[in-house]
């Protein structure tokens, strides 16, 4: 959730199109699924609430912490250990600027 967090505070405040060209040029793996969550929000907040989406900017955005996925992985002398692929829950809300 750390890496996605650092995302989120760069593009909370910012307007729908600058958020997703600032996200377009970051070098991070994590705006391909701020990104997604982007679309999603302006598209519910199009279709939902008759928003339109030139005006709309990112009032709230955070991560929480997900389910850990816990998968084996073989070490030496035949044992395994766990390999903890933690997940994260991306949460963002837009608004319509006046």
């Amino acid at each position: 959730p750390n890496k996605v967090r650092r995302v989120l505070d760069a593009i909370r405040g910012m307007s729908y199109e600058e958020a997703l060209m600032a996200l377009e040029f970051m070098p991070y793996r994590a705006c391909d699924d701020i990104l997604k969550v982007l679309y999603s929000a302006a598209a519910n907040a199009k279709n939902n609430y008759g928003m339109n989406k030139s005006k709309l900017y990112i009032s709230r955005c955070w991560c929480d912490e997900g389910k850990l996925i816990k998968r084996p992985v073989a070490r030496a002398r035949g044992r395994s250990d766990v390999r903890k692929k933690p997940g994260n829950h991306i949460t963002m809300y837009v608004k319509e600027r006046e």
